[in-house]
């Protein structure tokens, strides 16, 4: 019977103190709400540089190795989107007197990503090639949706909102062909 009165107290105790703990946490307004990163333009084009030559590289190998058909297709499509967004990135950029960032190296992390995908053949190609695709993409469609919104640089912000479409395609596209492997 004690053990029955004592869970009883708790709970009347946590019942009477919920509804205070909830009238002290207002929610903010929407107007307060600040963007969960801010990227400057620099890290926004040293990032987007590196990732879209790690996006045509990996496509290229995806064109000699993998083994499904539909992965070659998402290949040749991913080339030539990051190609024209490359050429679009490089004409922004030398629009305002910048020099394109070009990566004749890649970040550490695509190179390590790329030496991966250089090591394996076949059905072992095919399923890292897109977990690799669908974080690349993921990481992409963030980075270009924050820039697009925050950015610092209103004609790279531009470029960020017209190029998003083409990666949330690609990202949609990726997951499709992972549900049908």
């Amino acid at each position: 019977m004690k053990k029955y009165t004592l869970i009883m107290t708790a709970l009347s105790v946590l019942l009477v103190t919920q509804p205070l703990a909830a009238q002290e946490m207002k929610p903010k307004p929407a107007g307060d709400a600040a963007p969960m990163m801010v990227v400057d333009r620099a890290t926004f084009v040293k990032v987007v540089s590196s990732s879209n030559e790690f996006e045509i590289r990996s496509s290229e190998l995806a064109k000699q190795n993998a083994e499904h058909e539909g992965i070659k297709q998402a290949a040749d499509m991913i080339i030539a989107d990051h190609k024209k967004a490359g050429e679009k990135l490089k004409a922004t950029l030398s629009a305002k007197d910048a020099a394109p960032a070009e990566p004749l190296k890649l970040a550490p992390k695509h190179q390590r990503m790329l030496d991966q995908l250089q090591a394996v053949k076949g059905k072992d190609f095919d399923a890292l090639y897109l977990d690799m695709q669908a974080q690349a993409h993921m990481e992409a469609v963030a980075l270009f949706r924050t820039y697009a919104g925050t950015g610092d640089d209103q004609e790279l912000a531009g470029f960020a909102k017209e190029t998003l479409p083409s990666l949330e395609t690609h990202l949609a596209h990726v997951k499709m062909l992972v549900m049908h492997q």
